[in-house]
């Protein structure tokens, strides 16, 4: 008989394997001796060994399903109960029971990690359903639509829910985009109708611009293009095609009445240059009189100098506020002294302003004798407010005073 740590061979060659439960028969050998036996089986145990280690290897690095998992592992654990092998079989049941909690485990975290995908899933979709739904109502067609198809493939590349779920929010989806299409077929059939529209207009306009362009009547006929163009801008644009032809029309009309015009214009707006510089000089000797200290001479003067002007002709538009003012500025300082003059010998408004000029003079006497009093009776609160009330009058008596020096006294 021969035996090892885990088998023997007993006479007949049966051989046995210990177990936790005891001996289990593994097999009969007859073809050599004892030792030959427990090496053939021990080999069947290594061979087992191996196939478990390939197999927990597998279940760790590669992403082998569960349930194919499971299957090897039952399959090996056949063997394993069969005891067809000399070795410590306990140990590869224990390795077997450990290898199926670590295949549980992975399937319970491919599970939360699928349920997590499918979330993530979910609230992705429903995050491109709200921006479609939003898009559909934009009037930005071109940006809108390219937006929306990105938005198509980037749901295309998203996990699928369950169907009912995953239908609804497509049904969603589907019918935001379907909307904007909607809207912005009948946004261009409006439009194509309002270039349409645009055109005629144009058209009519064109027209009239051209029976304009040979007319003399400047004044009018430039009013009547500035009011065309008005309605050429609130016309809208025409169809692409249209537009730039009738436009090259219009304005090239324009052209020969402004270009006629021009060349009349040409020759009074020398004169009116020529009429600009003589005022000019007229508005410098105007200036010469200033300050005023003969009124009657100064007077006479500006006289003389403004018929001199009215004789002169137009000058410049944008030239005239300026030369203008220049005579005007003149005309009012001559005007301010004329108004002087009249206060200084008005007598009713010299006395009134005298009358005025006392009555505030014994008002602010009468308030600084109060203000000593009070000083004097240690009231220095009263005092204060007086002498507030003081500032105020001796400010009015200033005013009066300076009033009354330009009456001459």
């Amino acid at each position: 008989m021969s035996s090892d740590p885990w088998g023997r061979v007993d006479e007949t060659g049966t051989v046995y394997v210990r177990t936790a439960d005891g001996e289990k028969v593994v097999g009969s050998w007859q073809a050599g001796s004892p030792e030959e036996a427990l090496a053939y089986f021990e080999r069947k145990y290594e061979g087992l060994v191996v196939e478990i280690g390939l197999l927990e290897k597998r279940v760790k690095t590669t992403d082998l399903s569960a349930k194919d998992a499971m299957a090897a592992i039952d399959h090996i654990r056949h063997q394993v109960d069969e005891h067809h092998a000399v070795g410590d079989l306990d140990a590869l049941r224990k390795r077997l029971d450990k290898l199926v909690e670590t295949v549980e485990a992975r399937r319970e975290e491919r599970k939360a990690q699928k349920a997590k995908q499918t979330d993530e899933a979910r609230h992705a979709k429903e995050a491109l359903v709200v921006e479609a739904e939003e898009l559909a109502q934009s009037e930005q067609w071109r940006a809108a639509g390219e937006r929306l198809r990105a938005l198509v493939d980037i749901w295309k590349g998203l996990p699928r829910l369950d169907r009912k779920s995953d239908d609804e929010l497509w049904h969603r989806f589907s019918h935001a985009r379907s909307a904007f299409s909607k809207r912005r077929k009948a946004h261009f059939a409006s439009l194509d109708a309002q270039r349409e529209e645009a055109r005629k207009v144009k058209e009519k306009l064109v027209a009239e611009a051209e029976a304009l362009s040979g007319s003399t009547d400047w004044g009018l006929t430039a009013a009547r293009y500035r009011e065309l163009m008005a309605e050429w801008k609130a016309a809208g644009r025409a169809q692409r095609e249209h537009e730039d032809d009738l436009w090259n029309r219009f304005r090239g009309a324009q052209d020969v009445f402004f270009a006629a015009r021009g060349e009349v214009f040409a020759e009074r707006d020398a004169e009116q240059a020529e009429n600009l510089k003589l005022k000019e000089e007229l508005a410098g000797e105007a200036e010469k009189l200033l300050p005023v200290t003969d009124l009657k001479a100064a007077r006479a003067a500006f006289r003389s100098i403004n018929e001199r002007w009215e004789a002169i002709g137009h000058v410049p538009r944008d030239a005239r506020p300026k030369v203008e003012g220049r005579m005007h500025a003149v005309e009012r300082a001559i005007q301010e002294a004329e108004e002087a003059e009249w206060r200084r010998t008005n007598p009713e408004a010299r006395a009134r302003a005298a009358g005025l000029t006392g009555q505030l003079q014994d008002a602010v006497d009468k308030l600084q004798k109060q203000i000593d009093a009070a000083r004097a009776a240690g009231n220095d609160a009263k005092a204060d407010k007086l002498a507030r009330e003081l500032e105020g009058r001796q400010a009015l008596l200033d005013q009066a005073l300076k009033g009354l020096q330009e009456f001459g006294g």
